[in-house]
């Protein structure tokens, strides 16, 4: 591949709005590189920038412009160090920052874990409650947040622990609803493949899903819930009122490749040679 001629494709794709193919290309692209232990020169980083992909960014190879970008999106997430978040990581996180009820469709690989880490660790609210779909997720969620806020919050996955001053709360829906009576208030319901709560995707999960997102949404002062690949919202009572968005943002690219068929063809020659 032809670093510059396959730079100068990028650029076009991106000129032509074409933000998806571009991104595409452009992270293998990076891949590439990465594989051969390349550095990043001022070119490429400036299409890093133009794509959006800020995350990706080497500051000591940028421009200053691409640079103070770099810098610019660097958020607080709870750890030790900030993190740089990409362009639509950092529109949700100022939608929820500026108090709207949000409904989100992304990518599996969006990263919708930073944004929820970097709201907490940047507005301090007093209770969160996450609804996810498996115990698995339950048990990972909570690893993740106690790393980060343990020190200042309790993080609580079972129903019989009793709330503290500030709380974390993170069930699958049938655990929540035991909460609904405890909680006075709630600063933020997250709810993970809240499209689930409609019986047309989920009829096991759509009852206790929907009384719980129902039952929390009247104590929550902001909600924030999250799907892959939802086109648009149906008129229903649970996404009432909320500001949709749908990104198509990805920050992987995932290539097919049909070995078997090969595979299968040299079979079939062996075979007849045998």
């Amino acid at each position: 591949m032809d670093f510059f001629e396959e730079c100068s494709v990028i650029n076009d794709l991106l000129q032509a709005k074409e933000e998806i193919e571009a991104r595409n290309r452009l992270i293998c692209l990076l891949d590439i590189l990465g594989r051969e232990n390349q550095a990043y020169n001022p070119l490429l980083n400036h299409l890093i920038r133009e794509s959006g992909l800020y995350p990706y960014l080497e500051p000591e190879t940028s421009s200053w412009q691409d640079r103070f970008v770099f810098e610019s999106f660097k958020v607080d997430i709870g750890q030790d160090e900030p993190v740089t978040l990409h362009s639509e990581q950092s529109l949700v996180l100022k939608h929820l920052l500026d108090g709207d009820n949000l409904a989100v469709s992304a990518p599996t690989s969006f990263g919708k874990s930073l944004i929820i880490d970097a709201y907490i660790a940047i507005k301090k609210p007093k209770n969160v409650l996450i609804l996810v779909p498996t115990i698995a997720l339950t048990d990972e969620t909570r690893r993740r947040l106690s790393k980060k806020f343990s020190a200042e919050y309790k993080i609580v996955t079972t129903s019989e622990v009793e709330l503290g001053e500030k709380n974390i709360l993170i069930f699958p829906q049938e655990r929540a609803i035991h909460y609904c009576d405890k909680l006075e208030q709630l600063d933020l319901l997250v709810v993970d493949e809240f499209y689930k709560a409609s019986q047309t995707f989920d009829k096991e999960r759509s009852p206790a899903l929907l009384k719980a997102m129902l039952k929390l949404g009247e104590k929550a002062t902001q909600k924030y819930y999250l799907a892959p690949n939802i086109a648009d919202l149906n008129d229903n009572p649970f996404t009432k009122g909320m500001t949709f968005l749908r990104m198509d943002f990805n920050t992987v690219f995932l290539e097919k490749h049909e070995e078997y068929k090969d595979i299968n063809k040299d079979v079939q020659k062996k075979t007849m040679h045998s």
